[in-house]
């Protein structure tokens, strides 16, 4: 395939080295709004764009790609508020196609399943507290992180009772998102269900960038000759 990147910083050169030893070509990248008065002709001929920007411009790059026809996978999160909206856009579009995921580990979205399950069952036993920590490098934008809140959707999904998340806030109805800013952590989250006589937790730890980078190039492998939406639960079949 020949592929564009949106946004080339570190996840951007590691997606690049991944889809490089996949077979596949990077083709443009657009880092800049003049990179995209520049290169929208290169866009125009690849196959699948990734986008791993900003918060900021992440829902404008997607909207692009929409209009000149070209698939687009996002891993950038910080803008799910506009999602529902987003997803709608795409599936009035007869030639759209939109992959998101907050995260592309095949690890995390495994985790997410086992979250989903944890939750139901713990949903009978009140008498624990639950609680979600995660840990990323100081670079990162966004808090809570967008793999945290798919965590924290799929608790509120299955406890009676947990109506939303909050940050640094432990509330009854709410579940607790803290978030941990430390060094190159490549990131780190833990899911933990507390009582007064004992604590469990089910954690995923990445140990380095590759793991995201090789599930979005699978992501956007997927994606070809697609069109509407989907997530990694397709990808996966979970």
């Amino acid at each position: 395939m020949e592929i564009a990147l949106l946004g080339y910083g570190r996840m951007g050169k590691e997606i690049a080295s991944v889809a490089e030893e996949r077979g596949h070509e990077i083709t443009t990248t657009i880092d800049s709004a003049d990179d995209w008065m520049e290169k929208i002709d290169e866009l125009r001929q690849c196959d699948v764009a990734i986008d791993f920007s900003t918060p900021d411009t992440a829902v404008d790059n997607i909207m692009k790609c929409f209009n000149i026809g070209i698939p687009v996978v996002v891993g950038t999160t910080g803008w799910y508020e506009q999602l529902d909206s987003v997803i709608h856009d795409c599936r009035q579009r007869d030639d759209a196609a939109l992959f998101v995921a907050s995260n592309f580990s095949i690890g995390v979205n495994i985790l997410f399943d086992i979250n989903r399950r944890l939750a139901s069952v713990m949903n009978r036993h009140p008498e624990y507290r639950v609680q979600i920590d995660e840990t990323h490098h100081i670079h990162k934008l966004d808090a809570p992180s967008g793999t945290a809140i798919t965590l924290a959707e799929g608790i509120i999904d299955n406890i009676d009772g947990k109506e939303t998340w909050k940050l640094n806030i432990d509330e009854s109805d709410s579940v607790n998102i803290v978030a941990h800013r430390e060094g190159e952590v490549s990131g780190i989250h833990q899911v933990t269900y507390q009582s007064d006589i004992d604590v469990l937790s089910i954690r995923h730890e990445a140990k380095s960038r590759k793991g995201f980078a090789l599930g979005a190039v699978i992501a956007a492998e997927f994606l070809q000759d697609k069109r509407g939406y989907y997530t990694m639960d397709d990808l996966l079949n979970l």
